[in-house]
Order: C-alpha cells, then structure tokens, then sequence
C-alpha cells in the first residue's frame, strides 16, 4: 500500500491499520493486532506501540510528510521549507530574517497556505459526494449465497430488480406471476419476490408451503423447486420439511 492509498486521517497520523497490523506510513515497522509488546517496564497493545514508534523513531514525521516524494506533493522546495518552519513554530519575522524577505511576504503566504486547504476541502465533498455515493438504482440486491460458479447473472441492481418485477408480475400484491422467465437474471428475481411472501422463522410441509406457492404460479412444483436449489429455502432430505434460509437476513 502506498501513501496514496491511504485515508486522510491515516496520512496525517502517520499509520494505519490493517486486518492484521498497525503499520508505520515511514517505514517496514508493523505490530500484530493481537499481541503486547514490552516497552520499558510495561506492555503496550499494538495501537499505543505504533504511537510510540512514530514518537521514537519518527518525530520529524511532519516533516517526512511534507517531504513526500509523489507526483502528487506539488509543493516547492520553498514552500517545503515554509511549511517546516510553521510547524515548529517559528515566528514570522524569524522566518522572514531566515529567507531573507519582508514579513509580510510570509504572512501572504501563510495565508494563501489555509486559502488552498479550504479549497481542497471544499474539493474532497465534491468528489466524495459525486463519485463514491452509489446512486440506490445501482446497489446490488443480497441474494443467498451459491454453491457453484457465481457470474454478473447474479449481479442484479435495484433497478433491474424493479424492472423485471413490472414484466414478469402482473400483481405484486397479492404476488401474481405471469409467465416463467427464461432468462438467469429474471428467475432470480421472481424468487426473490416469492420469498419475502413466506412467513419467517416457520416450517412447512409439503401441503402448506404449496398453498402460498399455487395461487402465485400454476407451475407451483417448478417454482419449490427453483426455491430450493437457488438457497431462498432449505428443506430436509425426506422433503417433508421446509423453511427460510436463516443465513439470507434480508428475507427476515
């Protein structure tokens, strides 16, 4: 991962943690999420030993991200050394004396410093807004997870799921089914609509399940048994027994 890769609170802490380790931004350090490590006469879990890490043996961190070496740092070698001193503090007139400039020069510049930032603020909603929110016509539906090969047959957004419903369903309510679809995408589809109509946490025979199933399809044994191998319900061996997959929550 580089820095790029990483989130803004990430890069300005200087680490970031993975699944498994707490990693340093500077260098190959890294502490396993699940251990304690010895520091002096204490243990540390690994989110305080990283912190005491960039303490130890980065605490020009600020300036090794100032200094970052990407096509993406366009600041220059002046602005590098003007965003240094700002972070140590160094009064204006001090800098000034130090670059050989008027004082109010450095006060522009400073100035023009927080104008970017607010800029790039500004900046981050936008692209945020526009290009990592995913419009609701085009999330995905959960659908129960598949023995075999799983293709884009099973990729089916909101809106598919909305269109497919109006072909193939002459009512949704009570749940009407026209014709059997012959396509992947619009069978999953008329599953999934039949079985948010099965009662959940409840079992049902044969003759039961038959008198929710009958009135939506005249083909009722087809549609059991698409049901059944699709995973929207499980059923014992002898077939006698039949409920709702528990492990697809969003038909509870």
């Amino acid at each position: 991962m580089t820095q790029i890769d990483l989130t803004l609170t990430e890069l300005e802490q200087g680490w970031h943690q993975s699944a498994d380790y707490f990693s340093c931004n500077y260098c190959d350090a890294h502490f396993a999420c699940d251990q304690v490590f010895p520091v002096d006469d204490a243990f540390y879990p690994a989110e305080r030993m990283i912190q005491h890490h960039l303490q130890t043996a980065h605490p020009d961190a600020t300036h090794l991200l100032i200094q970052t070496k990407s096509k993406y740092n366009t600041l220059t070698a002046k602005q590098q050394d003007l965003l240094a001193a700002f972070s140590q503090g160094t009064k204006d007139a001090e800098i000034a004396k130090q670059m050989g400039v008027a004082a109010a020069t450095i006060r522009h510049q400073k100035f023009t410093f927080r104008e970017k930032a607010k800029q790039a603020k500004l900046y981050l909603a936008i692209y945020n807004r526009v290009f990592q929110t995913t419009p609701a016509a085009e999330t995905f539906i959960s659908l129960p997870e598949q023995t075999g090969a799983v293709d884009d047959r099973f990729a089916i957004t909101t809106r598919d799921y909305q269109q497919l419903t109006a072909k193939y369903f002459t009512s949704t309510t009570p749940l009407r089914l026209a014709r059997w679809p012959k396509q992947q995408k619009a069978i999953l589809v008329v599953l999934k609509q039949v079985a948010t109509i099965l009662p959940a946490d409840q079992h049902f025979d044969e003759t039961t399940l038959t008198q929710y199933l009958k009135p939506i399809y005249t083909d009722f044994p087809r549609l059991r048994r698409y049901l059944v191998d699709y995973g929207f319900l499980n059923r014992t061996a002898d077939g006698r027994d039949y409920w709702r997959n528990p492990n697809y929550k969003e038909l509870s």
